[in-house]
């Protein structure tokens, strides 16, 4: 068991990729368990709290300070750094924001964080990139909604999303993938539109391209093979997306 006691405002990234860690917040006298396979996202002001991992458990844990966010703030109410930010300010003792399924994406990065370590140059700032791209990945899956949305479609959609974090490289089809969040195809799509702004097809596409952007700076890998990693069975029609998204040829990179 671990005690963190403190009065630094902060947002606390857990991924849990193997057992289970309990976390008791003496204050409000509260507590979070987060099991195998998940990402929780919590907010803190101020801390006395109990960490208690299981035992064989493999857990990765970021801090990120509320003047880091700073840096970063919009001061648009539809950002989740702001909106963080914000909570960050309200004086909460602990406060999970949200408790979503880990995906493959999010452990690569990790991986990466950690091999840092082993870089010859540069480790600091090699690290921070890293750190960035995780804080990035992590932050843009938060569900910054419309607070008039149906609450039947926020959570068809977000049941929705979370199935395509674990299974984007090879997708259901809309009809499975309705059946899966127990409704019709027709309410899945306009469910999905309306909350992320985005077709399930387009969402499936960001969160693919995301990856092979990665794995092409990151990986000594050939353009056919990430392509295939990332789940499109030809070369030239990833390519041609890729240039659409990130306005450059996967080869240039």
């Amino acid at each position: 068991m671990r005690e963190l006691k403190n009065i630094d405002r902060m947002v606390m990234i857990v991924v849990v990729k193997r057992g289970e860690l309990t976390i008791e917040d003496h204050i409000s006298s509260s507590t979070i368990s987060i099991g195998v396979g998940s990402v929780s996202i919590s907010v803190t002001s101020r801390q006395h709290l109990s960490l208690e991992a299981s035992a064989d458990s493999d857990i990765f844990i970021l801090f990120v300070a509320d003047f880091f966010l700073k840096r970063y703030l919009s001061f648009s109410d539809h950002e989740p750094i702001d909106f963080l930010y914000q909570r960050l300010q309200d004086e909460c003792s602990l406060e999970e924001i949200a408790h979503q399924p880990l995906d493959a994406l999010s452990l690569y990065l990790i991986d990466k964080i950690i091999d840092t370590k082993d870089d010859i140059h540069m480790k600091s700032i090699r690290c921070m990139y890293r750190v960035m791209e995780f804080i990035t990945h992590r932050f843009a899956l938060l569900d910054m909604v419309d607070a008039q949305l149906d609450t039947d479609e926020l959570d068809i959609a977000s049941r929705a999303r979370d199935h395509l974090l674990s299974s984007f490289i090879t997708p259901p089809t809309i009809k499975e993938l309705a059946h899966i969040c127990a409704t019709n195809e027709s309410k899945l799509k306009i469910a999905f539109k309306k909350v992320y702004k985005s077709t399930i097809y387009r969402y499936i596409q960001k969160l693919r391209l995301e990856k092979a952007n990665i794995l092409l700076r990151e990986e000594n890998k050939t353009i056919g093979e990430i392509a295939h990693t990332v789940g499109y069975k030809h070369q030239g029609h990833f390519s041609k997306l890729f240039f659409e998204v990130y306005g450059v040829h996967p080869r240039d990179l």
